[in-house]
């Protein structure tokens, strides 16, 4: 996941650890060392994510 969505909510399709695919909406705190730190809005938590495991990215559209 690139940097440039440090700040943002984004939905992503994500392969977790079982092998199921799942969606989230998170909002991206940090991305590091292949790590996505983030607030996952979906589970309302803290998150840490593989980004290698990221399998799409869509930014939320931003409304005024």
């Amino acid at each position: 996941m690139p940097e440039k969505y440090v700040g943002a909510i984004v939905a992503m399709i994500y392969l977790d650890r079982n092998g199921r695919i799942t969606q989230r909406r998170i909002r991206v705190k940090d991305v590091q060392g292949g790590l996505v730190h983030a607030y996952d809005l979906t589970k309302r938590a803290p998150r840490v994510f593989q980004a290698a495991r990221i399998l799409a990215v869509l930014p939320e559209a931003r409304t005024a």
